[in-house]
């Protein structure tokens, strides 16, 4: 496909489509991607996929519900990661990990004072007390755990910057995201078959006639059982208990699956619809689109 029709296809894709192609120094074809959009049209799995295979450097932004994340790549591998109010430190990491107790934590938030991550890496592997084969495992194990998080937003706005990469003081790794984008397909499936199942969380639920009594049942869903009423949507629920919308809908579909539960329409309620926010294809061709532009990519 000649690049000018490429660039007429995607022109929704891009913030300025007639910078999509460049010459690089050995003559080849680079991508230039301002990319930016709507996560209810494309996908972090999608977006992974893209920067992996157009080998991009830069952090792509997602403003999710009620929190920000940015996650940094160099040549296409996932290098850092941050969201909302984290404490993403070293320190803090390790001490997640359970590679640092309480104490240690404690001792190192108070002494080091300004200590960057970098310092307090070589402070460690100096001391006998970690690697640096320890500190990047578990620096990749936090960054990893981020992107599995992104999996569940599926409301919020992604832009790429190519310009903006992570803190000086902080440590980078380099991690492929090959396995990361398999989790992610696996989990896309999950959320595709929940939507099925349960279309719209504005409607509400209502208790079967099955008793309750002797069902094991976690902690967040008994959460989410504590409001089940006929007034309530699942939407309200979910955000009551602070839950996204695939988690709620998880919770809510083992609960269809027991036979606890099942959906009503909400008392004195009016279901709305609500438009698509790219008015031009429908979700079908939103793929299509999208499933192109990276076979697009892979021949370059």
């Amino acid at each position: 496909m000649p690049h000018d029709d490429l660039n007429r296809e995607f022109g929704f894709w891009f913030a300025n489509p007639s910078k999509h192609f460049a010459a690089n120094e050995t003559g080849g074809i680079e991508v230039e991607m301002a990319l930016r959009g709507n996560l209810r049209d494309f996908t972090i799995t999608q977006l992974l996929n893209l920067i992996n295979l157009a080998q991009k450097t830069g952090t792509l932004v997602v403003d999710g519900p009620g929190e920000q994340a940015f996650v940094s790549f160099r040549e296409g591998k996932l290098s850092y990661a941050r969201v909302g109010q984290d404490d993403g430190s070293l320190a803090a990491v390790l001490h997640k990990a359970n590679k640092l107790t309480v104490n240690q934590y404690r001792a190192i938030v108070e002494r080091a004072g300004r200590i960057s991550d970098k310092e307090l890496g070589l402070l460690l592997i100096n001391a006998g007390y970690l690697s640096q084969e320890d500190i990047l495992a578990n620096l990749q194990g936090y960054f990893t755990e981020i992107i599995r998080r992104l999996f569940t937003w599926v409301e919020g706005f992604f832009r790429f910057e190519g310009e903006m990469m992570p803190p000086d003081d902080r440590i980078n790794v380099r991690l492929d995201l090959e396995n990361i984008i398999i989790e992610g397909s696996r989990q896309l499936r999950e959320w595709e078959q929940l939507q099925d199942e349960i279309p719209s969380l504005d409607m509400a639920l209502k208790f079967t006639e099955r008793p309750l009594k002797n069902v094991n049942l976690s902690v967040e869903e008994w959460r989410v059982v504590s409001y089940i009423n006929p007034k309530n949507s699942m939407k309200q629920i979910a955000q009551t208990n602070k839950m996204n919308d695939l988690e709620i809908r998880r919770i809510v579909y083992g609960l269809l699956q027991a036979g606890l539960v099942e959906i009503v329409r909400p008392e004195g309620m009016v279901i709305q619809q609500h438009p698509s926010t790219f008015p031009t294809q429908n979700k079908e061709e939103q793929k299509s689109l999208v499933n192109k532009l990276i076979r697009r990519i892979r021949s370059l």
